[in-house]
């Protein structure tokens, strides 16, 4: 389990012995270091790139202490394959189909707008779908309990209560500023941007609406932000709430060993932000 604190990188997960593995290390980040990366907009693409790297890497060491007993795992060219045909096939089913088939409708209707609404609700349509149906393998349904257990020991934590599986587990799996709230108001507001470009031809349409995702994940992280901080306004925590809804699919309740993993993962994010030194 990887958490990312101030200024820590922490990971937790269970050897095949049954033992926590520990691990962390600082977190090297340019907001740290300029003012510049700290503004509205630019610290939500920084966030989002640093996220995707360090997400991957932590993925791939615990993938390596899961192995270590059994001699298995792929070289790195292989995981690289791995990740580049994954990522050409996310872009093919969430990018590719919705517009190819909106642009049936558009033939129809002749109207840029709605066809680009019809895209993006079937890019929702499309997200939800595959979810729900991940949800349904044994080893997903695993991986989302821990998420769930991730999300309760930083509630706990936000609370002031002690890292304690006793204290943890009273709380919920949902949480405000989860990853899966940021991917629910990237599609809401990607319908919203999307709907007024125009449509040439298949390569250009296709480069624009690639070549938006990062202004349309800036404003998203700053949306996630803003209502993660003011739930108690109407407005704020109707922007927030369908991904607080989509998390009783991407989390489970998890049993006290997953916990023990979530509140190992978070102290060493805790304790390396506490020795940290401010830059």
């Amino acid at each position: 389990m990887f958490i990312r604190g101030r200024r820590t990188l922490a990971l937790a997960c269970r050897r095949p012995s049954g033992e926590i593995f520990r691990y962390r290390e600082p977190l090297d980040s340019p907001l740290h270091r300029s003012r510049m990366a700290k503004l509205p907009l630019v610290r939500g693409v920084i966030v989002l790139g640093e996220s995707l790297t360090h997400g991957y890497r932590m993925l791939q060491k615990s993938a390596d202490i899961q192995l270590e007993e059994e001699g298995g795992g792929l070289s790195g060219p292989a995981n690289t394959a791995i990740l580049v045909v994954t990522a050409l096939v996310a872009l093919g089913v969430f990018v590719g189909i919705p517009y190819v088939a909106s642009g049936f409708l558009h033939a129809v209707i002749q109207s840029a707008v709605w066809s680009n609404i019809a895209e993006g609700i079937l890019r929702l349509v499309l997200f939800l779908g595959y979810m729900l149906a991940i949800a349904q393998m044994p080893d997903i349904k695993r991986v989302f309990r821990y998420h769930g257990a991730e999300h309760m020991a930083i509630h706990a934590h936000e609370a002031g209560e002690p890292l304690e599986v006793d204290r943890v587990r009273p709380f919920p799996t949902a949480h405000p500023r989860c990853g899966t709230a940021f991917l629910m108001i990237v599609a809401v507001i990607a319908i919203a941007l999307f709907a007024f470009l125009p449509r040439a031809n298949p390569v250009i349409d296709l480069v624009v609406r690639l070549a938006l995702v990062v202004p349309v994940a800036a404003i998203s992280y700053e949306v996630l932000k803003l209502g993660a901080q003011h739930l108690d306004h109407p407005v704020l925590r109707a922007l927030v709430a369908p991904g607080i809804l989509m998390q009783r699919v991407t989390t489970r309740r998890p049993d006290d060993g997953m916990i023990e993993v979530a509140i190992a993962s978070l102290s060493e994010a805790l304790a390396g932000d506490a020795e940290a030194v401010p830059a």
